[in-house]
């Protein structure tokens, strides 16, 4: 099967196979949706990363004979933590998924029941919906992504995260992002986003351009939830739009143009 064949198949299980092209709002950085989908539908778009992002920058990660190391103890800190009400009453922490080395990271909000169960992130039917989502721009979580969530153990009853839970839960995934040191974050969900940013706007002004995610200056792009897509099907369209833009702008930051001056 063709990448572009692949691709259509990805599109259409999320439920986005046949698009009307319409114009952008001013202000939001993507290009307009083809009516066809085509392989140029992926193609880099003009984004401009953040001010203060630079090209491959990354936290600090430690040499290579200790990460293997550094990922156990944390693993183990993350399986024994009490810090938090919720680990009373999870199954087990869900620490993480996917490839450590990864240059994409997916991060979203807590685990829910089926995560809990199984101890991975992004499992079910949400799950399913955001693994068809990253196919779409050639990632997976069994290849070339890591995906992880702001808590480790599962709010009861599926409750929002308390902000004393994510202050507990945070420096582990602080921690998660220096070792795997990715390129991009991808924000997942409005908690995600608020919490990753230290802000309460809502999540569809933080949409549609490129943040700067704290002291690591890492760039961090902003969508929807795949739980709330599955309640809100029309939003996909802006899910995608939010995925393509996300593509360009690490497209732009692995292989930046060169300076007018360097030219030949």
């Amino acid at each position: 099967m063709s990448g572009g064949a692949r691709r259509a198949e990805y599109l259409e299980a999320l439920g986005i196979d046949c698009w009307v092209p319409r114009a952008v709002p001013a202000g939001n950085a993507t290009a307009e949706v083809p009516s066809e989908l085509a392989p140029a539908a992926l193609e880099p778009k003009s984004v401009e990363p953040p001010p203060s992002v630079a090209a491959g920058s990354a936290p600090e990660r430690p040499g290579t004979a200790g990460v293997a190391e550094a990922w156990e103890q944390l693993l183990e800190q993350v399986r024994t933590c009490t810090a938090c009400a919720p680990h009373q009453t999870r199954t087990q922490a869900v620490f993480g998924v996917g490839d450590r080395r990864a240059e994409w990271m997916v991060i979203g909000e807590a685990p829910g029941a089926e995560e809990d169960r199984r101890g991975e992130p992004f499992v079910g039917r949400a799950g399913q919906l955001l693994d068809a989502m990253l196919r779409a721009i050639g990632l997976g979580r069994e290849t070339n992504v890591y995906i992880a969530n702001i808590l480790k153990s599962r709010p009861p009853g599926n409750r929002d995260p308390r902000p004393e839970e994510i202050a507990a839960c945070l420096p582990y995934l602080h921690r998660q992002i220096a070792l795997v040191r990715p390129k991009l974050l991808l924000a997942v969900g409005r908690i995600a986003a608020q919490t990753l940013l230290g802000t309460d706007a809502p999540l569809g002004r933080l949409r549609g351009r490129a943040h700067s995610f704290g002291e690591y200056n890492v760039p961090l792009v902003v969508t929807y939830h795949p739980a709330y897509l599955l309640r809100a099907p029309a939003e996909k369209r802006k899910a995608w739009e939010d995925l393509q833009f996300a593509r360009s702008l690490f497209t732009q930051l692995r292989d930046p143009e060169p300076n007018d001056g360097h030219r030949s």
